[in-house]
Protein backbone atom coordinates (compact mmCIF):
# COMPACT_ATOMS: atom_id res chain seq x y z
CA UNK A 1 0.00 0.00 0.00
CA UNK A 2 1.17 3.56 -1.17
CA UNK A 3 1.95 6.06 1.18
CA UNK A 4 -0.84 7.97 -0.39
CA UNK A 5 -3.49 5.42 0.12
CA UNK A 6 -2.30 5.20 3.88
CA UNK A 7 -2.73 8.73 4.47
CA UNK A 8 -6.18 8.75 2.86
CA UNK A 9 -7.22 5.85 5.05
CA UNK A 10 -5.44 7.55 7.75
CA UNK A 11 -7.59 10.87 7.59
CA UNK A 12 -10.99 9.33 6.71
CA UNK A 13 -13.50 9.79 9.08
CA UNK A 14 -14.69 6.93 10.79
CA UNK A 15 -19.35 7.23 10.55
CA UNK A 16 -19.67 5.22 13.76
CA UNK A 17 -22.24 7.53 15.50
CA UNK A 18 -23.82 8.24 11.98
CA UNK A 19 -27.41 7.72 13.26
CA UNK A 20 -26.64 10.53 16.23
CA UNK A 21 -25.39 12.67 13.11
CA UNK A 22 -29.13 12.05 11.50
CA UNK A 23 -31.06 13.12 14.59
CA UNK A 24 -29.08 15.93 15.32
CA UNK A 25 -29.72 16.81 11.57
CA UNK A 26 -33.25 16.30 11.95
CA UNK A 27 -33.67 18.06 15.14
CA UNK A 28 -31.58 21.32 13.42
CA UNK A 29 -34.14 20.86 10.41
CA UNK A 30 -37.13 21.21 12.36
CA UNK A 31 -36.02 24.20 13.83
CA UNK A 32 -35.16 25.42 10.68
CA UNK A 33 -39.26 24.98 9.47
CA UNK A 34 -40.13 26.68 12.63
CA UNK A 35 -38.02 29.14 11.38
CA UNK A 36 -38.92 29.72 8.19
CA UNK A 37 -43.19 29.50 9.81
CA UNK A 38 -42.24 32.24 11.79
CA UNK A 39 -40.42 34.58 8.94
CA UNK A 40 -43.46 34.16 6.61
CA UNK A 41 -46.31 34.14 9.18
CA UNK A 42 -46.87 37.96 9.17
CA UNK A 43 -46.17 38.48 5.18
CA UNK A 44 -48.78 35.20 4.35
CA UNK A 45 -50.91 35.24 7.49
CA UNK A 46 -54.20 36.05 5.28
CA UNK A 47 -53.42 32.69 3.72
CA UNK A 48 -53.21 30.89 7.05
CA UNK A 49 -56.11 32.49 8.06
CA UNK A 50 -58.04 31.43 5.24
CA UNK A 51 -56.21 27.82 4.94
CA UNK A 52 -55.17 26.94 8.39
CA UNK A 53 -57.56 28.94 11.25
CA UNK A 54 -56.97 26.37 14.27
CA UNK A 55 -52.82 27.73 13.75
CA UNK A 56 -53.75 31.07 13.36
CA UNK A 57 -55.64 31.06 16.97
CA UNK A 58 -52.67 29.56 18.47
CA UNK A 59 -50.02 31.38 16.81
CA UNK A 60 -51.10 35.12 16.63
CA UNK A 61 -50.44 35.15 20.54
CA UNK A 62 -46.52 34.29 19.85
CA UNK A 63 -46.32 37.20 17.54
CA UNK A 64 -48.34 39.91 19.98
CA UNK A 65 -51.61 39.57 17.28
CA UNK A 66 -54.97 40.28 19.34
CA UNK A 67 -58.45 41.40 17.06
CA UNK A 68 -58.68 44.77 16.70
CA UNK A 69 -61.33 46.66 18.59
CA UNK A 70 -62.60 48.72 15.87
CA UNK A 71 -62.76 46.51 13.35
CA UNK A 72 -64.06 43.68 15.64
CA UNK A 73 -67.00 46.09 16.72
CA UNK A 74 -67.74 46.44 13.30
CA UNK A 75 -68.30 43.11 12.39
CA UNK A 76 -70.15 42.62 15.96
CA UNK A 77 -72.10 45.56 14.50
CA UNK A 78 -73.13 43.96 11.06
CA UNK A 79 -74.19 41.09 12.74
CA UNK A 80 -76.51 42.49 14.78
CA UNK A 81 -78.12 43.84 12.53
CA UNK A 82 -78.73 41.40 10.41
CA UNK A 83 -80.31 39.33 13.52
CA UNK A 84 -82.60 42.93 14.30
CA UNK A 85 -83.68 42.60 10.34
CA UNK A 86 -84.63 39.06 10.79
CA UNK A 87 -86.63 39.95 13.66
CA UNK A 88 -88.11 42.72 13.19
CA UNK A 89 -88.02 43.74 9.54
CA UNK A 90 -85.99 46.75 7.26
CA UNK A 91 -88.30 49.14 8.67
CA UNK A 92 -88.33 49.15 12.39
CA UNK A 93 -86.90 51.75 14.16
CA UNK A 94 -84.93 49.41 15.75
CA UNK A 95 -82.70 48.53 12.18
CA UNK A 96 -83.04 52.22 11.80
CA UNK A 97 -80.91 52.87 15.08
CA UNK A 98 -78.39 50.25 14.44
CA UNK A 99 -78.04 51.03 10.88
CA UNK A 100 -77.57 54.81 12.07
CA UNK A 101 -74.49 53.49 14.68
CA UNK A 102 -73.29 51.46 11.33
CA UNK A 103 -72.48 54.54 9.33
CA UNK A 104 -70.64 56.27 12.33
CA UNK A 105 -68.83 53.35 12.52
CA UNK A 106 -68.34 53.05 8.65
CA UNK A 107 -66.83 56.91 9.17
CA UNK A 108 -64.75 56.31 12.10
CA UNK A 109 -63.15 53.26 9.69
CA UNK A 110 -62.51 55.66 6.73
CA UNK A 111 -60.90 58.08 9.12
CA UNK A 112 -59.38 56.06 11.69
CA UNK A 113 -58.03 53.63 9.24
CA UNK A 114 -57.57 50.66 11.61
CA UNK A 115 -55.84 48.74 8.80
CA UNK A 116 -52.42 50.80 9.38
CA UNK A 117 -50.94 48.86 12.01
CA UNK A 118 -51.14 45.46 10.02
CA UNK A 119 -50.18 47.24 6.71
CA UNK A 120 -53.35 46.00 4.99
CA UNK A 121 -54.55 49.79 4.02
CA UNK A 122 -54.75 48.14 0.88
CA UNK A 123 -57.38 46.22 2.25
CA UNK A 124 -59.13 49.04 3.43
CA UNK A 125 -59.41 50.86 -0.48
CA UNK A 126 -60.34 47.79 -1.35
CA UNK A 127 -63.33 47.84 0.77
CA UNK A 128 -64.12 51.58 0.00
CA UNK A 129 -63.91 50.95 -3.85
CA UNK A 130 -66.35 47.95 -3.78
CA UNK A 131 -68.91 50.38 -1.76
CA UNK A 132 -68.43 53.19 -4.16
CA UNK A 133 -69.08 50.42 -6.87
CA UNK A 134 -72.10 49.38 -5.54
CA UNK A 135 -74.13 51.95 -5.04
CA UNK A 136 -72.63 54.21 -7.94
CA UNK A 137 -71.30 57.02 -5.79
CA UNK A 138 -67.53 58.18 -5.64
CA UNK A 139 -67.16 59.51 -2.06
CA UNK A 140 -66.65 56.79 0.49
CA UNK A 141 -68.09 58.25 3.65
CA UNK A 142 -71.19 59.10 0.81
CA UNK A 143 -71.16 55.46 0.00
CA UNK A 144 -71.04 53.71 3.64
CA UNK A 145 -73.79 56.07 4.49
CA UNK A 146 -76.31 54.83 1.60
CA UNK A 147 -75.20 51.54 1.84
CA UNK A 148 -75.89 51.43 5.56
CA UNK A 149 -79.40 52.99 4.91
CA UNK A 150 -82.96 51.74 5.43
CA UNK A 151 -83.77 53.20 2.09
CA UNK A 152 -81.32 51.50 -0.06
CA UNK A 153 -81.83 48.17 1.57
CA UNK A 154 -85.15 48.30 1.19
CA UNK A 155 -84.48 49.24 -2.75
CA UNK A 156 -81.43 47.15 -3.29
CA UNK A 157 -83.02 43.96 -1.39
CA UNK A 158 -81.30 43.91 1.91
CA UNK A 159 -80.95 40.04 1.45
CA UNK A 160 -78.61 40.55 -1.27
CA UNK A 161 -76.71 43.23 -0.05
CA UNK A 162 -75.94 41.94 3.19
CA UNK A 163 -74.80 38.76 1.24
CA UNK A 164 -73.04 40.87 -0.77
CA UNK A 165 -71.32 42.14 2.52
CA UNK A 166 -70.52 38.78 4.13
CA UNK A 167 -68.65 37.57 1.13
CA UNK A 168 -67.03 40.38 -0.46
CA UNK A 169 -66.44 42.65 2.60
CA UNK A 170 -66.18 40.78 6.15
CA UNK A 171 -63.25 38.46 4.60
CA UNK A 172 -60.88 41.47 4.20
CA UNK A 173 -62.36 43.05 7.62
CA UNK A 174 -61.77 39.54 9.07
CA UNK A 175 -57.85 39.49 8.43
CA UNK A 176 -56.97 43.01 10.13
CA UNK A 177 -55.37 42.71 13.59
CA UNK A 178 -53.88 44.84 16.27
CA UNK A 179 -49.67 43.97 16.96
CA UNK A 180 -48.93 45.18 20.58
CA UNK A 181 -45.98 47.13 21.12
CA UNK A 182 -42.95 46.50 23.75
CA UNK A 183 -40.95 48.98 26.21
CA UNK A 184 -38.72 49.06 23.29
CA UNK A 185 -41.23 50.04 20.58
CA UNK A 186 -40.81 46.99 18.73
CA UNK A 187 -43.51 44.30 18.17
CA UNK A 188 -44.22 41.88 20.33
CA UNK A 189 -42.48 38.48 19.27
CA UNK A 190 -42.36 35.55 21.40
CA UNK A 191 -40.68 33.06 18.78
CA UNK A 192 -38.01 32.85 21.34
CA UNK A 193 -39.85 30.84 23.93
CA UNK A 194 -39.81 28.42 21.22
CA UNK A 195 -36.37 28.96 19.96
CA UNK A 196 -34.59 28.51 23.05
CA UNK A 197 -34.71 24.98 23.91
CA UNK A 198 -33.43 24.34 20.23
CA UNK A 199 -30.35 26.89 20.97
CA UNK A 200 -29.86 25.37 24.13
CA UNK A 201 -29.73 22.05 22.82
CA UNK A 202 -27.28 23.48 19.89
CA UNK A 203 -25.10 25.01 22.00
CA UNK A 204 -24.93 21.77 24.45
CA UNK A 205 -24.35 19.75 21.11
CA UNK A 206 -21.98 22.35 19.94
CA UNK A 207 -19.67 21.74 23.43
CA UNK A 208 -19.67 18.15 23.47
CA UNK A 209 -18.71 18.05 20.10
CA UNK A 210 -15.74 20.91 20.49
CA UNK A 211 -15.07 18.51 23.79
CA UNK A 212 -14.57 15.87 21.72
CA UNK A 213 -12.09 17.50 18.58
CA UNK A 214 -9.98 18.92 21.62
CA UNK A 215 -9.61 15.62 22.86
CA UNK A 216 -8.65 13.87 19.33
CA UNK A 217 -6.84 16.73 18.11
CA UNK A 218 -4.31 17.70 21.52
CA UNK A 219 -2.72 20.49 18.79
CA UNK A 220 -5.82 22.28 19.12
CA UNK A 221 -6.66 24.77 21.96
CA UNK A 222 -10.82 25.07 22.79
CA UNK A 223 -11.28 27.86 20.22
CA UNK A 224 -9.38 25.89 17.55
CA UNK A 225 -12.00 23.12 17.95
CA UNK A 226 -15.01 25.20 17.83
CA UNK A 227 -14.22 26.91 14.84
CA UNK A 228 -13.50 23.57 13.05
CA UNK A 229 -17.34 23.85 12.90
CA UNK A 230 -17.69 27.40 13.09
CA UNK A 231 -21.26 27.34 10.59
CA UNK A 232 -22.88 25.26 13.64
CA UNK A 233 -22.64 29.03 15.89
CA UNK A 234 -25.31 30.19 13.40
CA UNK A 235 -27.68 28.10 15.15
CA UNK A 236 -27.38 30.36 18.39
CA UNK A 237 -28.11 33.38 17.17
CA UNK A 238 -31.18 34.69 18.05
CA UNK A 239 -31.27 37.25 15.33
CA UNK A 240 -30.80 36.29 11.96
CA UNK A 241 -32.03 32.90 11.95
CA UNK A 242 -32.58 32.59 8.37
CA UNK A 243 -28.55 31.95 8.59
CA UNK A 244 -29.73 28.67 9.87
CA UNK A 245 -29.84 27.68 5.93
CA UNK A 246 -26.06 27.23 6.60
CA UNK A 247 -25.47 24.23 9.35
CA UNK A 248 -28.67 23.29 8.29
CA UNK A 249 -27.34 22.29 4.84
CA UNK A 250 -23.66 21.84 5.93
CA UNK A 251 -25.12 18.95 8.58
CA UNK A 252 -27.95 16.98 6.27
CA UNK A 253 -25.04 16.86 3.54
CA UNK A 254 -23.06 15.09 6.47
CA UNK A 255 -25.39 12.97 7.61
CA UNK A 256 -25.88 11.46 4.36
CA UNK A 257 -29.48 12.88 4.07
CA UNK A 258 -28.69 15.57 1.29
CA UNK A 259 -27.06 14.54 -1.73
CA UNK A 260 -24.69 17.47 -2.62
CA UNK A 261 -21.59 16.12 -4.08
CA UNK A 262 -22.81 17.74 -7.85
CA UNK A 263 -23.52 20.90 -6.21
CA UNK A 264 -19.93 20.88 -4.03
CA UNK A 265 -17.93 20.24 -7.10
CA UNK A 266 -19.51 22.39 -9.23
CA UNK A 267 -18.85 25.34 -6.79
CA UNK A 268 -15.15 23.63 -6.44
CA UNK A 269 -15.22 23.91 -10.08
CA UNK A 270 -16.23 27.42 -10.59
CA UNK A 271 -13.99 28.39 -7.65
CA UNK A 272 -10.74 26.71 -8.62
CA UNK A 273 -10.90 27.57 -12.22
CA UNK A 274 -11.58 31.36 -11.78
CA UNK A 275 -9.70 31.93 -9.26
CA UNK A 276 -6.57 29.90 -10.64
CA UNK A 277 -6.92 32.14 -13.98
CA UNK A 278 -7.61 34.88 -12.34
CA UNK A 279 -3.78 34.85 -10.42
CA UNK A 280 -2.58 33.04 -13.37
CA UNK A 281 -2.90 35.81 -15.33
CA UNK A 282 -2.45 38.58 -12.82
CA UNK A 283 1.19 37.22 -11.59
CA UNK A 284 2.09 36.54 -15.09
CA UNK A 285 1.28 40.00 -15.90
CA UNK A 286 3.25 41.66 -12.84
CA UNK A 287 5.85 39.10 -13.77
CA UNK A 288 6.77 40.30 -17.12
CA UNK A 289 6.44 43.81 -15.58
CA UNK A 290 8.90 43.12 -13.43
CA UNK A 291 11.40 41.34 -15.92
CA UNK A 292 10.37 44.78 -18.62
CA UNK A 293 11.27 46.80 -15.44
CA UNK A 294 14.41 45.44 -14.92
CA UNK A 295 15.54 45.62 -18.46
CA UNK A 296 14.96 49.41 -19.05
CA UNK A 297 16.67 50.12 -15.38
CA UNK A 298 19.84 47.97 -16.95
CA UNK A 299 19.65 45.42 -13.52
CA UNK A 300 19.22 42.37 -15.55
CA UNK A 301 21.93 43.32 -18.01
CA UNK A 302 24.32 43.93 -14.92
CA UNK A 303 23.62 40.87 -13.27
CA UNK A 304 24.13 39.20 -16.25
CA UNK A 305 27.51 40.35 -16.81
CA UNK A 306 28.46 40.87 -13.37
CA UNK A 307 29.69 43.98 -13.12
CA UNK A 308 29.93 44.55 -9.49
CA UNK A 309 27.04 46.77 -9.00
CA UNK A 310 25.40 43.51 -7.21
CA UNK A 311 26.30 41.14 -4.65
CA UNK A 312 28.41 38.12 -6.22
CA UNK A 313 26.39 35.13 -7.30
CA UNK A 314 25.18 32.77 -4.52
CA UNK A 315 25.82 28.91 -5.21
CA UNK A 316 23.83 26.76 -2.93
CA UNK A 317 25.95 23.79 -3.87
CA UNK A 318 29.17 25.13 -5.42
CA UNK A 319 28.19 23.14 -9.35
CA UNK A 320 27.91 25.53 -11.99
CA UNK A 321 24.88 24.03 -13.19
CA UNK A 322 24.56 25.11 -16.81
CA UNK A 323 27.81 23.52 -17.42
CA UNK A 324 26.68 20.23 -15.31
CA UNK A 325 23.22 19.94 -17.36
CA UNK A 326 25.61 20.54 -20.84
CA UNK A 327 27.57 17.96 -20.06
CA UNK A 328 25.23 15.65 -18.81
CA UNK A 329 23.48 15.88 -21.80
CA UNK A 330 26.48 15.51 -24.30
CA UNK A 331 28.06 12.15 -21.98
CA UNK A 332 24.11 11.14 -22.10
CA UNK A 333 23.85 11.62 -25.97
CA UNK A 334 27.26 9.83 -26.43
CA UNK A 335 27.30 6.75 -24.36
CA UNK A 336 23.23 6.11 -24.32
CA UNK A 337 21.43 7.66 -27.55
CA UNK A 338 24.18 6.95 -30.46
CA UNK A 339 24.89 3.35 -29.91
CA UNK A 340 21.17 3.15 -29.93
CA UNK A 341 20.45 4.31 -33.24
CA UNK A 342 23.93 3.36 -34.55
CA UNK A 343 22.36 1.31 -36.59
CA UNK A 344 19.78 4.20 -38.46
CA UNK A 345 23.19 6.21 -38.76
CA UNK A 346 25.39 3.59 -40.94
CA UNK A 347 22.12 3.10 -42.89
CA UNK A 348 21.97 6.73 -43.89
CA UNK A 349 25.50 7.05 -44.32
CA UNK A 350 25.62 4.07 -46.34
CA UNK A 351 22.72 5.38 -48.76
CA UNK A 352 24.18 8.98 -48.93
CA UNK A 353 27.27 7.84 -50.02
CA UNK A 354 26.36 5.07 -52.66
CA UNK A 355 24.16 7.83 -53.96
CA UNK A 356 27.48 10.03 -54.44
CA UNK A 357 29.33 7.29 -55.96
CA UNK A 358 26.76 6.37 -58.56
CA UNK A 359 26.58 10.25 -59.54
CA UNK A 360 30.83 10.24 -60.30
CA UNK A 361 31.61 10.45 -63.65
CA UNK A 362 33.97 8.12 -63.53
CA UNK A 363 31.52 5.39 -62.02
CA UNK A 364 29.35 6.46 -64.99
CA UNK A 365 32.54 5.53 -67.30
CA UNK A 366 32.77 2.20 -65.56
CA UNK A 367 29.70 1.13 -64.39
CA UNK A 368 29.31 -1.67 -67.54
CA UNK A 369 32.64 -3.22 -66.67
CA UNK A 370 31.78 -6.77 -64.99
CA UNK A 371 31.65 -6.44 -61.58
CA UNK A 372 31.20 -3.26 -61.46
CA UNK A 373 27.64 -2.78 -60.90
CA UNK A 374 28.27 -3.63 -56.73
CA UNK A 375 31.01 -1.50 -56.10
CA UNK A 376 29.55 1.53 -54.85
CA UNK A 377 27.23 -0.70 -52.34
CA UNK A 378 30.41 -2.34 -51.38
CA UNK A 379 32.43 0.91 -51.07
CA UNK A 380 29.37 2.85 -49.19
CA UNK A 381 28.49 0.20 -46.97
CA UNK A 382 32.62 -0.23 -45.61
CA UNK A 383 32.91 3.60 -45.65
CA UNK A 384 29.65 4.00 -43.63
CA UNK A 385 30.47 1.53 -41.15
CA UNK A 386 33.90 2.90 -40.65
CA UNK A 387 32.94 6.41 -40.65
CA UNK A 388 30.50 5.81 -37.85
CA UNK A 389 32.94 3.79 -35.94
CA UNK A 390 35.47 6.58 -36.21
CA UNK A 391 33.21 9.21 -35.51
CA UNK A 392 31.77 7.76 -32.18
CA UNK A 393 35.50 6.48 -30.97
CA UNK A 394 36.57 9.67 -31.74
CA UNK A 395 33.71 11.67 -29.66
CA UNK A 396 34.17 8.86 -26.91
CA UNK A 397 38.16 9.46 -26.40
CA UNK A 398 37.57 13.14 -27.05
CA UNK A 399 35.25 13.31 -23.86
CA UNK A 400 37.75 11.22 -21.96
CA UNK A 401 41.50 13.36 -22.81
CA UNK A 402 41.79 16.40 -20.36
CA UNK A 403 43.47 18.07 -23.23
CA UNK A 404 40.49 18.30 -25.23
CA UNK A 405 38.37 18.94 -22.21
CA UNK A 406 40.92 21.90 -21.13
CA UNK A 407 41.01 23.50 -24.63
CA UNK A 408 37.43 23.30 -24.83
CA UNK A 409 37.37 24.98 -21.20
CA UNK A 410 39.64 28.28 -22.67
CA UNK A 411 37.45 28.11 -26.02
CA UNK A 412 34.04 28.40 -23.88
CA UNK A 413 35.92 31.13 -21.35
CA UNK A 414 36.84 33.30 -24.05
CA UNK A 415 33.60 32.96 -26.04
CA UNK A 416 32.04 34.09 -23.02
CA UNK A 417 34.30 36.98 -22.43
CA UNK A 418 34.57 38.08 -26.18
CA UNK A 419 30.59 38.18 -26.16
CA UNK A 420 30.22 40.22 -22.71
CA UNK A 421 32.75 42.65 -24.38
CA UNK A 422 30.12 43.07 -27.36
CA UNK A 423 27.13 43.13 -25.17
CA UNK A 424 28.96 45.58 -22.99
CA UNK A 425 28.61 47.99 -26.05
CA UNK A 426 26.58 50.94 -25.57
CA UNK A 427 24.57 50.81 -28.77
CA UNK A 428 24.57 46.95 -28.66
CA UNK A 429 22.78 47.05 -25.06
CA UNK A 430 20.68 49.36 -26.07
CA UNK A 431 19.55 47.56 -28.77
CA UNK A 432 19.02 44.58 -26.79
CA UNK A 433 16.99 46.19 -24.30
CA UNK A 434 14.37 47.39 -26.34
CA UNK A 435 14.14 44.37 -28.51
CA UNK A 436 13.70 42.15 -25.06
CA UNK A 437 11.23 44.98 -23.17
CA UNK A 438 9.26 44.87 -26.76
CA UNK A 439 9.15 40.68 -27.10
CA UNK A 440 7.95 40.69 -23.48
CA UNK A 441 4.99 43.02 -24.02
CA UNK A 442 4.05 40.54 -27.48
CA UNK A 443 3.84 38.19 -25.14
CA UNK A 444 1.50 40.09 -22.75
CA UNK A 445 -0.68 40.88 -25.84
CA UNK A 446 -0.64 37.35 -27.58
CA UNK A 447 -0.68 35.19 -24.57
CA UNK A 448 -2.50 37.31 -21.86
CA UNK A 449 -6.06 36.54 -22.02
CA UNK A 450 -9.48 36.95 -20.50
CA UNK A 451 -8.25 38.96 -16.93
CA UNK A 452 -10.28 38.94 -14.73
CA UNK A 453 -11.18 41.38 -12.44
CA UNK A 454 -9.78 42.18 -8.81
CA UNK A 455 -6.41 41.81 -7.04
CA UNK A 456 -3.33 44.27 -7.60
CA UNK A 457 -4.76 47.35 -9.05
CA UNK A 458 -1.94 48.32 -11.60
CA UNK A 459 -2.38 44.79 -13.16
CA UNK A 460 -6.17 44.80 -13.19
CA UNK A 461 -5.90 48.26 -15.37
CA UNK A 462 -2.96 46.87 -17.33
CA UNK A 463 -4.77 43.73 -18.02
CA UNK A 464 -8.25 45.46 -18.92
CA UNK A 465 -6.01 47.24 -21.45
CA UNK A 466 -4.73 43.72 -22.71
CA UNK A 467 -8.43 42.78 -22.99
CA UNK A 468 -9.21 45.73 -25.14
CA UNK A 469 -6.05 45.02 -27.62
CA UNK A 470 -6.74 41.55 -28.04
CA UNK A 471 -10.39 42.52 -29.19
CA UNK A 472 -9.85 44.71 -32.00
Amino acid sequence: MSSVQKTQIAFRPVRRFLWLERLVALVVLLNFFLVLFDLSYIPWRDFYFEKLPQIVQQYDPIKGIEPHRETTRYLAQFQQIKQEIEQTGIQSPEVENLLAQMRQLSNELIEDNPFAIAQKTGHLENIKNQVRDRVHINSAHQAFDTFWSQAYLNRAGWERELDFFTTNLQPLIETNYYRGINTQGKFIDRFWLIDLPFIAFFGLEILIRTFIISRQRPDLNWLEALLRRWYDLFLLLPFWRWLRVIPVTIQLYQAQLLNLEPVRKQIKYDFVTNFAEEMTEIVGVRLIDQMQDSIERGDAAEWLLRTGRYQPYININNTNEVQEIANRLLRMTIYQVIPKVQTEIESLLHYSIENAIKKTQMYQQIQHLPGMDTLPRQVSSKLANDISQSTYTTLTNLLEDPIVIEKSSHLIQNFSIALETEVKKQHNLQALKSLFVDLLEEVKINYVKDIAQGGVERSWEEANQLRRIIRQ
